[in-house]
């Protein structure tokens, strides 16, 4: 499933078109037992991260290739939106490392499956659900000049962000600030992983885009397919996007905030 993005379409100067590579119909990593538990399709841990039904607590990994870190002001606004939609009464901890280049960029999906193995050191330990974010230093081996992936939640606790590409775009004229792209791009993608749009998380209302499955219909939400998004679009200037009250009533529904 090849979705479009940032959140669907990022449009800046030039109108380049990015696109949110959500399921890409493969299991990247290996199947140690120890590890089953975060093996699993896309969308089918929402639950588990919404609610505190079986996990009482969440446990975010990020790894960054060197020199390719997120902001801190990303941090601190993804932090924000996940205390905003989840139930964790013990607590959302979110730990960041930096790991060399694997000099493999542009990069497959089982490309980042690979580094995945090799890189992630959380799994799901009795009451504590984690979460693997790897922030990579190139871009989609598709991409294109007129389309570029942004970010892609590929498992049901996996996600990369291609914080190369997202570097690429902050540089051009009108565009958002670099930590405005990657607040939206990490909020985007770990709402995939809460199971929107009807990936995981049922549909209480029907907003699901008939032309872009796992997005919402509804415009300016955070998981609309196809948005503009810079200096001068739609009047939002450096606001990120949110999510609209029927993808927040889905996630309410399945255990969430």
């Amino acid at each position: 499933m090849q979705l479009l993005k940032f959140l669907g379409y990022l449009f800046i100067s030039s109108f380049i078109l990015v696109s949110c590579s959500d399921d890409d119909d493969t299991t990247p990593v290996n199947n140690d037992a120890s590890r089953v538990a975060n093996l699993r399709p896309l969308g089918s841990s929402a639950n588990d991260l919404l609610s505190a039904t079986n996990f009482n607590s969440l446990s975010i990994e990020i790894v960054s290739v060197q020199g390719f870190e997120p902001s801190a002001a990303a941090i601190s606004g993804f932090r924000e939106f996940l205390q905003a939609r989840l139930f964790k009464p013990d607590g959302i901890t979110i730990t960041q490392r930096t790991v060399t280049s694997s000099n493999n960029a542009p990069f497959t999906i089982e490309e980042i499956g690979d580094i995945e193995n090799e890189t992630r050191s959380l799994f799901n330990e009795e009451d504590d659900i984690a979460v693997y974010i790897y922030f990579a230093d190139g871009g989609k081996e598709d991409d294109t000049e007129e389309q570029v992936t942004l970010g892609s939640a590929y498992l049901n606790t996996s996600i990369v962000i291609y914080e190369g590409t997202l570097r690429r775009l902050s540089t051009r004229p009108t565009a958002p600030a670099l930590s405005t792209i990657e607040i939206a791009t990490l909020n985007h993608e770990f709402a995939h992983l809460l199971g929107l749009v009807n990936i995981g998380t049922p549909l209480q209302s029907q907003h699901e885009d008939e032309d872009a499955e796992g997005h919402c219909n509804v415009p300016t939400c955070l998981m609309e397919a196809s948005i503009e998004f810079g200096s001068g679009m739609m009047g939002m200037g450096e606001t990120i996007p949110e999510l609209d009250p029927l993808c927040i009533t889905d996630l309410q529904a399945n255990g969430g905030r």
